[in-house]
């Protein structure tokens, strides 16, 4: 479990609090402390605020589907991740398996399902059909006004839908759950412009896509730190590789057989096997900042083909995803301390 779920909890707990642990602390009993947990009359104000006192002591958080399960509800939740083989979203995706096993989410039946997250036609269309048959939909966003619709329609019927990874902030969807892509941005042009030195350079940000919500926002947040801070570098190009590694190895061949060797490269997506490949063809080094530790970048940072990642947590967010959609569904609050899905960068010397 990330250091963001276990904020608040005491070292070595085995368990979280229970309504029992809040009406032993509270010195009340059982069916009062529920009393005052589902807003039932009855109760005089001073052990309401008694209760409430040891809730917040005791950091009580009221589980999501609680009352739906005391009914024996279960909901439908559809994920649609991108197809394809991006390895993180394949982590991903194990992630949220292990957790929809998980007894906080035992009243949701997930099924996932790969989709064209590329194509905002096909996205949409996904989302729409999702909505028809599911209580709930976890998606990654793909930033276009079709998609925006889709989702908008979706939660127009009572349906919620939680993005994950890559955001559609102009639509209605319940939840995002993910880092925040434009401090990642900031971070990697923070990291290029120190590693660089002080002479002047160019350099190259590879993209999945502009329309990915989450490398739109990344490439506005290096440049913004490019700008305000290391403007002897110049942002020579920026290209899109959609995370596949033969379309990836295409495009910066191209780029390096028109332009000068770049002082580093941000790469904001998947698809890193081709651009270290491309770059091996030209026999080249530049310095390399990527995402994500996974079966693709782990050797290649290991080698020193990868200088850098800025990496998040698949199972915090998978686990956060879940609990958003339980939320959404149940009308209950989500701890968004609890759910800040943080970001860490990772050298060679210090991978897990």
């Amino acid at each position: 479990m990330s250091g963001g779920e276990e904020a608040g909890r005491k070292p070595g707990a085995l368990t979280v609090p229970t309504l029992s642990d809040v009406a032993r602390a509270a010195g009340v009993s059982l069916a009062t402390a529920d009393r005052v947990l589902n807003r039932r009359p009855g109760v005089r104000l001073a052990t309401v605020e008694k209760v409430e006192a040891a809730m917040a002591a005791l950091r009580f958080e009221r589980h999501p589907g609680a009352a739906a399960l005391a009914r024996r509800a279960r909901f439908r939740v559809a994920a649609l991740l991108p197809r394809g083989g991006n390895p993180f979203m394949q982590t991903l995706r194990s992630e949220l398996e292990r957790a929809a096993r998980r007894p906080a989410a035992r009243a949701l039946d997930l099924d996932i399902a790969e989709v064209d997250t590329f194509d905002p036609a096909s996205l949409a269309a996904e989302i729409g059909r999702a909505a028809e048959a599911r209580d709930a939909v976890l998606a990654v966003g793909l930033d276009h006004p079709a998609v925006a619709e889709a989702i908008d329609a979706a939660g127009a019927r009572g349906v919620p839908v939680v993005t994950l990874v890559s955001d559609v902030p102009g639509a209605a969807r319940a939840h995002y759950v993910g880092i925040d892509n434009r401090a990642a941005g900031r971070v990697a042009a923070a990291l290029a412009g120190r590693f660089s030195g002080l002479a002047p350079g160019s350099l190259a940000v590879l993209l999945g896509a502009r329309a990915l919500r989450d490398h739109h926002d990344r490439l506005d947040g290096f440049q913004d730190v490019l700008a305000a801070r290391f403007p002897h570098l110049t942002l020579a190009t920026v290209m899109e590789g959609q995370d596949d590694p033969a379309l990836t190895q295409e495009v910066v061949r191209r780029f390096l057989r028109r332009a000068a060797p770049p002082t580093a490269i941000y790469s904001a997506g998947a698809g890193n096997a081709g651009l270290v490949a491309a770059l091996a063809e030209f026999d080249l080094r530049p310095l390399v900042i990527a995402h994500e530790l996974t079966s693709e970048t782990r050797p290649l940072i290991e080698s020193g083909a990868i200088d850098a990642l800025i990496v998040q947590d698949p199972g915090h967010e998978a686990r956060s995803a879940l609990r958003a959609v339980s939320a959404a569904l149940t009308g209950t609050r989500l701890d968004e301390a609890q759910e800040r899905i943080r970001i860490e960068i990772l050298l060679k010397d210090n991978l897990p």
